[in-house]
């Protein structure tokens, strides 16, 4: 198997008749400093030996030697195949007894029953790895090469991080051609007939359907119009709410969820799931894996652990808890069943059990896990709901509240994003009862762009498009990271300079690769392959011979980004020369050229050709620590202006504030005053 975490544990589920070994993960890939990729014989990928891993194969060798028979025990999934398989290969196992077994959990009867039913290399799911592999190699070592002589050395392009990254300027693009709406809304406090505390009511519109308050005088001709009309109850209804029981965790919810209410990255979700499912020691109960496998887009759960949960929640909550009917994912067609969800090995092993031999945040994700799974086997909440329509002036209003009939699965687990509104309706409302207006509450609101990803609806957006699998959200995430290309700040993912320049260019050189439905078509292909309906060489022979012409035509075409070594105005305190514009990891800066006698160094603040609105100064481009780009005064820290958006010369005619720019238009700054109008020919001279 790959891991030594789990030869610790599965050794202590064998007798002495089995000797468990790791390979530490791969032991053969393509060379690093070269393509590795035979295009004139049929795509053929070259293996050699990784480095570092001759001594484990030597050992190995020694062992299978000594060995009746040989169980290859990696991860049941595309990757731990192509291990065994490149094992297999690197070991000589040819003439040997050898079989593959999988386990979804790694548990003493989970690990045992496999041994009693093993079966050959699945070479489908093998070159469904090897599809993936040489394509992304393909990519990866034709564009980044590119990256390097057109923009800076150490960039990289790769097939699902460019589409991430397009997925992200895409957003931020929106973001910044957003041009805010004004509305208001209105509440009223009303008395009913003998209740001492006022009732809490929301406009809704008129009579015949629902209306915006788009401005103050269409809110001061409704507050006119109703403040002194008498205030009708129109309509009473009750009923009853469902409130469906959530799935089990994929990988993808996971990972959103943990985000969501335990603030984790999607790589240390994947950390701390990897220790849980290779196995804890938990005092009592001995060592073994406490969750099952964590990579899988499937919501199905085995016919035993059902039988178990059932049981578990009926002795600890009763039995009109158990579920009786199953609740199924919408989105079956692109679902992968090679696992179950993630789930607990044993629903009997409660947080609470086993806290003390986990870590703080193992415990926290293996509760989060636990209780989504035992919420998933259990009924749906049910709550009695009121709704009350008020008529006053020819408009109508209306209050709304709801309380808990039955608990269902609230009892363990209530979800991240689940709002409790106060419960404002009077007591003993009917048709009759008299109500008398109070007094109006109201406020301006104007409406918000799209809010930036973050780790977790940046792996929702990829699922739904279909970009990539449960193994490469986390690893695609941590890369644009690494590389600079996004910045996370507060949670939220911003573009850098960087991100923008890469994107850019990809683009305009390679339209099709960052496009999202043909990354998702691929990702389609490749499941083809997994499943034998494609051969993968057919996607490499029908992809490379285009990627190849595009890169010929971009190395023509495209021109360099100049971000080295342009002169500026700015002369150096320490030795006098000229200061030039040179390019590091978090974007431009000043340097000296006298560089190495001498090493003076500024920011680089780039005037944009505007004047401060505060005190006059040059207003520049300036950026965060993590490399997001905004505006600020020249003259900081005396002066303190800052803006997001990039302001414009020009001064809103209606209230004198300074305009900014949203996509093709200008806007007042000022939120409130609202002018906007279109770009003139002047104020995009202001670059």
């Amino acid at each position: 198997m790959e891991s030594p975490a789990k030869v610790k544990t599965i050794k202590k589920f064998l007798g002495q008749n089995y000797d468990v070994e790791a390979s530490n993960g791969h032991v053969r890939d393509m060379p690093k400093s070269q393509m590795g990729i035979d295009m004139e014989h049929d795509y053929e990928p070259k293996y050699i030996t990784i480095r570092g891993k001759g001594d484990i194969l030597a050992n190995l060798r020694k062992k299978v030697k000594k060995a009746d028979k040989i169980y290859l025990a990696t991860d049941p999934d595309r990757e731990g195949e192509a291990i065994s398989w490149h094992l297999m290969t690197a070991l000589k196992l040819e003439d040997k007894k050898v079989y593959r077994i999988s386990f979804n959990e790694i548990t003493k009867s989970a690990v045992k029953a496999s041994l009693k039913t093993p079966r050959e290399l699945d070479m489908n799911l093998v070159d469904a790895q090897q599809a993936r592999r040489v394509l992304d190699r393909l990519v990866g070592y034709s564009i980044s090469p590119l990256l390097w002589a057109k923009v800076k050395r150490g960039l990289s392009a790769g097939r699902v991080q460019s589409a991430a990254l397009r997925i992200i300027c895409d957003r931020e693009e929106e973001i910044a051609a957003f041009i805010p709406r004004e509305y208001w809304s209105l509440e009223a406090d009303v008395l009913c007939d003998g209740e001492k505390k006022p009732m809490r009511i929301k406009f809704y519109g008129d009579q015949k359907q629902k209306l915006t308050i788009e401005n103050k005088e269409m809110l001061e001709e409704i507050v006119r119009k109703t403040e002194h009309a008498p205030f009708e109850i129109s309509d009473i209804k009750t009923g009853e709410r469902v409130k469906k029981q959530p799935l089990p965790f994929t990988t993808s919810t996971l990972q959103q969820e943990a985000a969501n209410v335990l603030n984790f990255s999607t790589q240390k979700t994947m950390r701390l799931a990897q220790q849980l499912y290779e196995g804890v020691d938990i005092k009592g109960n001995g060592t073994a894996g406490i969750i099952t496998y964590l990579r899988t887009d499937s919501t199905r759960i085995s016919e035993e652990a059902k039988k178990a949960a059932a049981g578990f929640i009926a002795s600890q909550y009763g039995e009109e808890y158990v579920l009786s009917d199953e609740r199924k994912e919408k989105n079956e067609g692109r679902i992968q069943d090679a696992h179950e969800a993630i789930r607990p090995t044993d629903i009997g092993l409660t947080p609470v059990k086993i806290k003390e031999s986990l870590s703080r945040d193992q415990f926290r994700l293996y509760q989060l896990i636990w209780r989504r799974f035992t919420a998933s086997r259990m009924r749906e909440a049910v709550y009695e709901t009121t709704n009350v329509k008020l008529d006053a002036g020819g408009y109508r209003f209306s209050a709304s509240a709801s309380k808990v009939k039955f608990q269902g699965f609230l009892t363990v687990y209530g979800e991240a994003d689940e709002k409790k509104e106060p419960n404002t309706l009077a007591k003993n409302l009917s048709m009759d009862t008299k109500v008398t207006w109070k007094e109006f509450d109201y406020k301006q609101h104007f409406t918000q762009p799209p809010a930036h990803y973050t780790e977790a609806s940046l792996v929702r957006a990829l699922e739904e498009a279909g970009i990539g699998r449960p193994s490469t959200y986390a690893p695609t995430i941590t890369t644009i990271i690494a590389r600079r290309y996004v910045a996370k700040e507060n949670k939220n993912l911003y573009v850098t300079e960087l991100g923008e320049v890469v994107n850019h260019m990809m683009k305009e050189a390679f339209p099709t690769l960052v496009d999202v439905a043909f990354t998702a078509n691929m990702e389609s292909l490749l499941d083809g392959v997994e499943e034998g309906a494609v051969k993968w060489k057919t996607i490499i022979r029908n992809f490379y011979p285009d990627l190849e012409e595009a890169v010929e035509a971009a190395q023509k075409e495209l021109e360099s980004v100049k971000i080295e070594d342009e002169v500026t105005e700015e002369i150096c305190e320490h030795c006098g020369r000229n200061m030039v514009i040179k390019y590091g990891p978090h974007g431009r800066f000043l340097a000296c050229p006298g560089f190495p006698d001498c090493k003076n160094t500024k920011p680089y603040l780039e005037k944009i050709g505007v004047s401060c609105p505060l005190c006059g100064g040059d207003v520049v481009m300036k950026k965060t620590k993590k490399g997001r780009r905004y505006y600020g005064c020249s003259n900081h820290p005396e002066c303190e202006f800052m803006s997001w958006p990039r302001p414009s010369g020009q001064k809103c005619p209606k209230c004198g504030s300074y305009m900014v720019e949203k996509g093709n238009k200008l806007i007042c700054s000022e939120q409130t005053c609202g002018y906007l109008t279109e770009k003139t020919e002047q104020s995009e001279m202001n670059p």
